[in-house]
C-alpha cells in the first residue's frame, strides 16, 4: 500500500489562494485515480476533484473553476490550487489514491485548510 502526504494547508482569508500538496511514496505504483476530498466540522467527507492517469479531471459543482487538480511529470505528486476562497471551504483537506481498482484504497492524513478574515 502506498503511503499519502499532504501538505500546504494553513490559514487564509476570504478571496486568498493555497496550493495543497500530496506525495506519493512506496513502492513504484500506478493508480487509476488520486483525488482530494475534504471534511468540514459537524459534516461528512466530500469529494473534491479527481484526476485520472491520463490527466482527465473531474471537480464537484463548488469548486469549478476556482480549484485546479494537477500532478507531476513521475506521477507520484498531485497538486490542488485554490483560488478564490471562501469561508465554506473551510475543512481538512484528504488526499486519496484509487491504486487496485477504481476504488479509492489509500488515503492521507489530512491537513487543515482554514478561510477566515
Amino acid at each position: 500500500q502506498v503511503q499519502l502526504v499532504e501538505s500546504g494547508g494553513g490559514l487564509v482569508h476570504p478571496g486568498g489562494s493555497l496550493r495543497l500538496s500530496c506525495a506519493a511514496s512506496g513502492r513504484t505504483f500506478r493508480w487509476y485515480y488520486m483525488g482530494w476530498f475534504r471534511q468540514a466540522p459537524g459534516k461528512e467527507r466530500e469529494f473534491v476533484t479527481q484526476i485520472t492517469w491520463s490527466g482527465g479531471s473531474t471537480y464537484a459543482e463548488s469548486v469549478k473553476a476556482r480549484f485546479t487538480i494537477s500532478r507531476d511529470s513521475e506521477q507520484n505528486t498531485v497538486y490542488l490550487q485554490m483560488n478564490s476562497l471562501k469561508p465554506e471551504d473551510t475543512a481538512v483537506y484528504y488526499c486519496a489514491a484509487a491504486t487496485r481498482s477504481p476504488i479509492y484504497d489509500s488515503w492521507g492524513q489530512g491537513t487543515q485548510v482554514t478561510v477566515s478574515s
